[in-house]
């Protein structure tokens, strides 16, 4: 547009120019006045059409002009109503300070008017009585006002309530970073039961010897309690020193410390949704612990299993007899004695002798026959002649009550084709939702199968959830398995891709359990009941 323009502007010199040419024309040579005459009888006839593209140039620049100078007056338009706008805003705001600050003036000078009269109408003060001529009641009344008249006020007054907190929004980080709070803040309980189990079942056997030593010998000479508040004191003083930055040991069983993985800020949405259920994952599993302790200790009192409750009642009545008999110095030291001889020697050949605990403990046959809510309910639905009473013992010779687990198609053990005795272990009552990779299979049906993983003594059993049929499941038995190792399988699926991989005699390719949310807790639980099954085989093995 601009070459336009200035294109435009030019026509006017160029017509000088042709005017100066044909003045110079007419005082040129006579040789040459025919051809000049021509040419400027040529030039004559474009006079016209010049003068034509000149004004249309003229008649388009003023056009732009007007445009551009319509633009600018519409924005300084523009501006002068923003202006006119703010000083109408300004005149308002001070228009309400004003009537602020004199309705505030008004407030004043009523509240000075008023202090005169109320000073007038408050009644006059009361006399205060001579001490010497007041009664004994007089004086007891007084001091009563005077030392208690301040805590009886404060009883009238009402507290102010206070405002309800806002529930924090749903973000990935705060909730790992409150797990992680989670775990810290359990950690030290953690190690204090972790430490006495090592010291009832004789880790450090030069440690449980002097703690049984000074136990028997504080428990002969009564000072049982002594030395429990001797050792409080003494741990606290022991964190003083620690968090003065001493470095000091107090812990029977090394700790180990766990890599701690640093927040990372780059997170995809398909790792930051694996996150949110990972940890979703585990408050599920501890918060359904808590549960299930705090149902059995309501079924406990409740008289849900009232062959079990009946030990704690005969239990808590010998104990209430024996306190109203027995001196509380003799029956410190039976307790004493008790309890010594319970955690240090008892607990120890109860924890090497799995069938003596599961025969002769009290205390762990109680707990574990106690029933959780969802195991009466499962019970309440089960055919009557499949149900078994509360004290029936066991197939392998257990005193404690029987239980049959459920799966989505029927009875456990029926599901999978295995002998009735054989039962998931606590860790896996619910099962651990997984996917069966089977490469030695090439349709993509068979190849990868969503389901449940399960653990019993003697096999690894997997229940396919795509179909009614029994023929797509997996028992796999742990003394097949030769090999097992953890294994990754795609980041995009659950649990990042973990996985565990087992080798069997029967499989060309291994077998690979992937997208498991809790991968190393799973392969732990196998790989321990693996090595029992191995250990039961073998120690067997002679007797055959």
């Amino acid at each position: 547009m601009r070459r336009r323009l200035d294109r435009i502007r030019n026509w006017g010199h160029r017509r000088d120019d042709i005017v100066d040419l044909s003045e110079s024309l007419n005082t040129s040579d006579a040789e040459c006045g025919e051809e000049v005459a021509s040419e400027t009888l040529s030039a004559s006839q474009d006079e016209p059409k010049t003068d034509l593209n000149e004004v249309k140039g003229h008649l388009e620049i003023t056009l732009l002009e007007k445009h551009f100078l319509q633009e600018e007056l519409k924005k300084v338009r523009e501006a002068e109503n923003g202006v006119e706008a703010l000083r109408l805003e300004l005149e308002r705001e001070r228009c309400r300070n004003a009537e602020l600050e004199r309705r505030l003036s008004d407030l004043v000078d009523a509240r000075l008017a008023e202090l005169p009269s109320s000073a007038a109408k408050a009644p006059p003060p009361r006399d205060i009585p001579d001490p010497a001529s007041e009664d004994v009641y007089g004086r007891f009344q007084r001091w009563l006002s005077e030392h208690l008249g301040v805590d009886f006020d404060d009883f009238r007054t009402q507290p102010a309530e206070e405002a309800p907190e806002p529930d924090e929004p749903l973000s990935a980080r705060r909730l790992t970073e409150n797990m992680r709070r989670l775990k810290r803040g359990l950690r030290p309980i953690s190690s204090f039961l972790r430490d006495l189990s090592a010291l009832s079942s004789w880790y450090s056997v030069y440690t449980t010897a002097i703690a049984f030593a000074v136990y028997t010998y504080a428990t002969w000479r009564g000072w049982t309690i002594s030395v429990f508040l001797f050792l409080a004191v003494l741990r606290l003083s022991l964190n003083y020193l620690i968090a003065g930055g001493w470095r000091i040991q107090w812990s029977i069983v090394p700790e180990v410390s766990e890599p701690v993985e640093p927040p990372r800020e780059d997170l995809t949405v398909t790792e930051k949704f694996q996150l949110v259920l990972h940890v979703a994952q585990r408050a599920q599993n501890i918060f359904g612990k808590m549960a299930d302790v705090l149902e059995k200790i309501k079924n406990l009192f409740m008289w849900a299993e009232p062959q079990l409750t009946k030990k704690l009642y005969v239990t808590l009545w010998v104990s209430f007899v024996a306190s109203c008999l027995l001196p509380y110095k003799l029956l410190g030291f039976v307790i004493g004695v008790f309890v010594g001889v319970k955690f240090f020697v008892v607990n120890f050949i109860f924890k090497s002798c799995p069938k003596l605990r599961r025969r002769y403990d009290t205390a762990h046959i109680v707990w574990s026959g106690l029933p959780t809510d969802l195991q009466m309910r499962e019970r309440s639905d089960r055919p009557l002649g499949r149900r078994r009473g509360p004290g029936t013992a066991d197939d392998d010779g257990g005193g404690g009550a029987s239980r049959y687990y459920s799966t989505k198609r029927g009875t456990f053990y029926e599901v999978f084709n295995l002998p009735e005795r054989e039962r998931p272990l606590e860790v896996c009552e619910n099962g651990w939702r997984c996917c069966l990779i089977n490469r030695d299979k090439k349709t993509p049906a068979d190849y990868i199968r969503n389901g449940v993983l399960y653990v019993t003594d003697n096999y690894l059993c997997f229940e396919c959830s795509r179909s009614s049929s029994s023929k797509r499941d997996k028992v796999i038995k742990l003394l097949d398995i030769i090999d097992m190792q953890k294994y990754k399988v795609l980041s995009v699926l659950p649990g990042f891709g973990m996985g565990i991989s087992i080798a069997t005699p029967s499989t060309q390719k291994p077998m690979v359990f992937g997208a498991m949310t809790n991968r190393d807790e799973v392969f732990d639980a196998i790989s321990a009941q693996r090595s029992l099954a191995v250990a039961t085989e073998m120690a067997a093995s002679p007797e055959t």
